[in-house]
């Protein structure tokens, strides 16, 4: 059962906003995960095999949050709000809780923008509340391409669901959640693919690549953003231990590649992350899509303009 806790602030401010997911704030209602994704970065021995067993409510969150906003909105120190930064804001325990829904309706009361990062399809209960906040939301003056109040990105390390069900057992499968894409996209928000972290020789290949890429195309995605899967740790519960585990088990023809990869290193080697940017960023050209969030916000005005 996921515990009941009280915490001292729930409003973060990042030193540097990030270029890739724009965070001047970040906001989570909950601690540890229950999609347990193997290679989760958050992942240690203090959580367990089980993150879902480290599970937290912050009761408090929502009055925390709002007088927080309030104290940076007298300031005017308007900025964009990253739903969630270490766990996702549509956890199944949201159905009950409701921290995320009650999180935005303060975000709206105090004309906050807001990025969603999630892999639930939970979200479209709140397209109602996410069209008021991209209505009312004040933008950051030092970012005049983003026209949007409301950013949507949502993460895959594969579009295929018999490997979701391998790494990221507890997360709603990658077929839901290219629904909610399609649903998302519909609505006409600025929506697109956080493609991280792609799984070496599984979701990275060619054919792999190929196929998500086009699919995202398709559909109509505003932008895409890739990277390269980095795993630490040598604990039982760590993720490169878990990884190596998977691998081993589901794929036996690759443990080999793995150990050499990740044996005595945290992340793909330079040649590789060389190579994938380049690749990354053909594929993007060929099939016509940003890799850059600012770069698609002016596409989509540009485009809504015609």
């Amino acid at each position: 059962m996921p515990k009941e806790i009280q915490v001292k602030s729930v409003l973060n401010k990042t030193k540097k906003r990030d270029k890739w997911f724009l965070d001047d704030y970040t906001f989570n209602p909950y601690s540890s995960c229950s999609f347990n994704c193997l290679y989760c970065y958050i992942r240690g021995s203090k959580y367990g095999f089980n993150l879902e067993q480290s599970l937290s409510i912050k009761t408090n969150a929502i009055d925390l949050l709002d007088k927080q906003l309030a104290n940076r909105a007298k300031k005017k120190q308007y900025g964009v709000i990253v739903l969630s930064s270490v766990t996702d804001p549509y956890l199944q325990i949201e159905e009950k809780y409701r921290l995320t829904r009650q999180a935005l309706e303060v975000i709206h009361k105090h004309r906050f923008p807001v990025h969603i990062i999630t892999k639930s399809d939970m979200i479209v209960r709140d397209f109602g509340l996410l069209k008021e906040i991209e209505r009312d939301a004040i933008l950051p003056a030092d970012l005049p391409q983003l026209k949007k109040g409301v950013i949507i990105s949502f993460s895959f390390s594969t579009i295929q669901d018999e490997v979701g069900k391998v790494f990221e057992p507890g997360a709603t499968s990658p077929s839901r959640r290219i629904a909610a894409v399609q649903d998302t996209i519909n609505q006409g928000f600025l929506t697109g693919v956080s493609l991280m972290p792609l799984i070496p020789y599984i979701s990275d290949t060619s054919e792999q690549l190929n196929q998500s890429f086009s699919l995202f195309k398709r559909i109509g995605v505003d932008y895409v953003l890739p990277a390269t899967i980095t795993l630490f740790g040598s604990g039982k519960a760590d993720s490169k231990t878990l990884m190596l585990n998977a691998i081993n088990k589901h794929y036996p023809e690759l443990i080999k590649k793995y150990e050499k990869l990740f044996t005595a290193s945290t992340q793909m080697p330079h040649y590789y992350r060389k190579a994938f940017r380049k690749k990354m960023n053909a594929l993007c050209e060929e099939y016509g899509l940003n890799n850059d969030i600012l770069k698609a916000a002016a596409n989509k005005v540009s485009h809504e303009k015609r």
